[in-house]
């Protein structure tokens, strides 16, 4: 691969070979640094050789034909190694870009850099004069000098900042707002578009993880709860349960779907229509859980399994959404009508993740989870970390050593030939099958798919919105300008 000469970093350091090798050698290979990005890019459990070739060359061998290399390889960001060699030979490369960083040391080749952080309050970005796009009469991009995410407390907030003019961008109208920004959107001053449904899920998992904690030397979840969790009949019944339409009415103001799986309709090249789906009825949900011992034994109302364990579990989501905790609400009133005693403990986010991805020490989670970013959201392989049964984020059971189960073998073997092979209607075959199986399977049980509407100024220009991208209206911000009268 050739690289673009005469790129330098926002702090001026000439861009090279030197830190792409840095980045896949020095970070994403290292197995003291977790990341999400290693998975995606091993084939059959061996790495990418990655080496230079001269300044502006590197070479890359594949260890198989990997069919997503050009938009998953060729799209991931680069590190500044001038920066971070330091932090990774010192083996604190986790703390690095903290918010107690000088904002001049956290370098990219973006449009902007930051200038100014003051935490919980704003991030201050100015153009970065290094950038090397420009347009067609030659004009370096950005067009902006400056660009302000400011802080604020909740989405409340950021929607009434943005209807009295004190932002120019909201990238997430909710689908309850939706009236009234188009209401206050026929002054003119602002545009409101509907973008339809997103990459994006909302769903929630059951702890599976056999293992015990090493510190405690306990198994990570209960063992009767856990003989429910690992359960497919368990799961099957708890998403028949879900009544979806109600969340869609009175959550989403009727603007949502139900969904049942992980690759939603917006993703039109691998979606797969013909997937298992759970409508709401209540009696296949008893009857799914009598089929495994699970009823009303004293007729309490509560129902539980053979032993005479009552079904309950803890329930998280994260504080500050209210969109997932109304959500959590609805779940625990449609599961308690099952006779299931659901503990909803809402809790905050950083200390949500951590449970998940680090001390496994929940029961069940509500969380979002997006295929959205800056690579190749459309693609399978930019799920491989969570597919692959040794990945980060195969959230109900991660980093398996080795598969628990025979469909979660059968995932792993899918996904890896999914790569192997350049003929789409081969990989979109292997594709649905993945997708079948988690619908069969349902180790993440999906809730809605709500419609996506954005909002901007009306006199701000070159604006292109898509679902596409995690920042749906900013993605190509270095090519904003506002129209003058």
């Amino acid at each position: 691969m050739k690289l673009r000469e005469g790129v330098r970093w926002s702090d001026g350091h000439p861009f090279s070979a030197d830190d792409v090798v840095f980045t896949w050698n020095d970070v994403i290979y290292n197995p003291e640094i977790n990341n999400v990005t290693v998975d995606a890019f091993r084939i059959d459990g061996k790495d990418f050789k990655i080496s230079k070739v001269d300044d502006y060359t590197i070479r890359v061998i594949t260890p198989e034909i990997y069919a997503p290399f050009l938009e998953a390889f060729g799209t991931r960001q680069i590190l500044p190694k001038h920066v971070l060699a330091k932090a990774v030979a010192e083996k604190r490369f986790d703390s690095a870009y903290g918010i107690n960083w000088n904002p001049a040391e956290i370098v990219g080749t973006g449009p902007f850099r930051i200038k100014q952080f003051k935490p919980g309050e704003f991030t201050l970005l100015e153009r970065n004069p290094h950038f090397w796009i420009v347009d067609r009469t030659g004009a370096r991009l950005p067009y902006l000098e400056n660009i302000v995410y400011q802080v604020v407390p909740d989405y409340n907030a950021m929607a009434l900042r943005f209807l009295q003019g004190e932002s120019d961008v909201h990238e997430r109208v909710r689908p309850d707002e939706f009236d009234r920004f188009k209401e206050q959107s026929a002054n003119g001053r602002f545009r409101t578009v509907e973008l339809g449904v997103a990459t994006d899920t909302l769903l929630f998992c059951f702890n599976q993880n056999t293992n015990t904690n090493p510190k405690t030397g306990k198994p990570y979840v209960d063992p009767k709860k856990l003989k429910w969790f690992r359960n497919a009949k368990f799961r099957q019944a708890i998403s028949y349960a879900i009544d979806r339409e109600s969340i869609c009415r009175s959550i989403y103001s009727g603007r949502a779907k139900s969904n049942y799986g992980y690759v939603t309709e917006a993703n039109k090249q691998w979606f797969n229509p013909n997937i298992r789906k759970y409508p709401y009825d209540l009696q296949k949900a008893r009857a799914l859980l009598a089929e495994i011992g699970i009823q009303d034994r004293n007729g309490d109302g509560f129902i539980e399994d053979a032993d005479g364990n009552v079904i309950e579990f803890v329930f998280n989501t994260n504080t500050g959404n209210n969109v997932r905790e109304k959500t959590a609400v609805l779940i625990q009133d449609d599961l308690k009508k099952l006779g299931i005693r659901l503990i909803f403990q809402p809790i905050d986010f950083n200390t949500l993740i951590d449970k998940v991805n680090n001390s496994y020490d929940y029961e069940c989670f509500l969380m979002g989870m997006t295929a959205s970013a800056n690579d190749s959201p459309t693609d399978p392989s930019s799920s491989m970390n969570v597919f692959k049964s040794d990945g980060f984020t195969h959230q109900w059971f991660p980093r398996q050593k080795k598969p628990s189960t025979d469909w979660e073998a059968r995932i792993d073997f899918l996904v890896d030939a999914n790569l192997k092979t350049l003929n789409f209607a081969e990989r979109k075959k292997y594709s649905d099958e993945v997708q079948e199986i988690l619908s069969e399977q349902v180790p993440m049980i999906y809730t809605v798919l709500p419609l996506n509407f954005v909002a901007y100024r009306a006199d701000l220009q070159n604006v292109r919105p898509t679902v596409l991208h995690y920042y749906r209206v900013t993605w190509n911000i270095e090519e904003f300008y506002f129209k003058k009268p």
